[in-house]
């Protein structure tokens, strides 16, 4: 059964740095592949507490380089590929993220087989999952969402980004939805999505199941999961908040 563990769900500065909640991204195991997305701090130490080989892995993923989502992107790449002496798997990653100031190291490259870089529209696999970047995001840096075909449907990650409606149209259609949720109401200073935009864009896609993450303090300390009960009774939607740790099977 596919399946998502989640090795962090801390979005903040204050949280992360203080590590209040993990920071890992998602570990994901998509019918035979294993994929890291979004390694934040911690990713490493996260996967091996959890059990989890990063040596068995066939991709990791960037949605963008802000470290909370790839500062252990070096040391899950030297996990993958056993500090270079078995070079395998892919890196996803935008633009931004190997060029001019980049997050993955010159010396780390040369171990992976396969560097790609993502693009708005493009259509990529792993390990035999097959997986999108729908659009772009508004972010301070190049930022793509995804969506992956696993056996059991399709999973649906929104990164950090502001709240715009186009977001609901290319993501209709899956059955699970991940949403990163930092703050607790809107605010226009800063391109990251509310609790509110979150349930609006949860009742326009219809998916089966949302997962909130990547909390912010407020939203931390407004209980996510008292805020994800309410999101369900109030759309009749399946919402869960993640936890650090949290396996959520895709088949159940």
């Amino acid at each position: 059964m596919s399946r998502i563990v989640f090795l962090g769900t801390g979005g903040a500065r204050i949280l992360v740095f203080k590590q209040l909640l993990a920071s890992g991204g998602m570990w994901m195991e998509l019918g035979d592949a294993r994929l890291h997305v979004d390694p934040g701090p911690g990713a490493l130490v996260q996967a091996t507490k959890r059990k989890l080989d990063p040596t068995k892995l066939d991709a990791v993923i960037l949605s963008h380089c802000h470290l909370d989502h790839s500062n252990d992107v070096n040391a899950m790449l030297e996990a993958m590929t056993q500090g270079g002496t078995r070079p395998r798997g892919k890196l996803f990653a935008p633009a931004d993220a190997l060029e001019g100031d980049p997050v993955v190291l010159r010396y780390v490259r040369k171990y992976v087989p396969e560097i790609i870089t993502l693009e708005e529209g493009g259509k990529y696999e792993a390990g035999g999952t097959h997986f999108r970047c729908p659009l772009r995001m508004r972010h301070g840096v190049i930022t793509h969402g995804f969506v992956f075909d696993a056996p059991e449907g399709k999973v649906g990650y929104i990164p950090d980004t502001e709240y715009f409606p186009e977001i609901a149209g290319h993501f209709r259609g899956v059955d699970h939805l991940i949403i990163n949720v930092l703050r607790l109401e809107p605010s226009e200073q800063l391109q990251h999505m509310s609790v509110p935009q979150a349930q609006e864009l949860i009742a326009a896609i219809k998916p089966k199941a949302a997962i909130l993450t990547h909390f912010g303090m407020t939203v931390w300390r407004a209980k996510p999961w008292e805020i994800a009960e309410r999101m369900s009774q109030e759309t009749g939607i399946k919402v869960v908040a993640a936890r650090d740790g949290m396996r959520y099977e895709l088949g159940e």
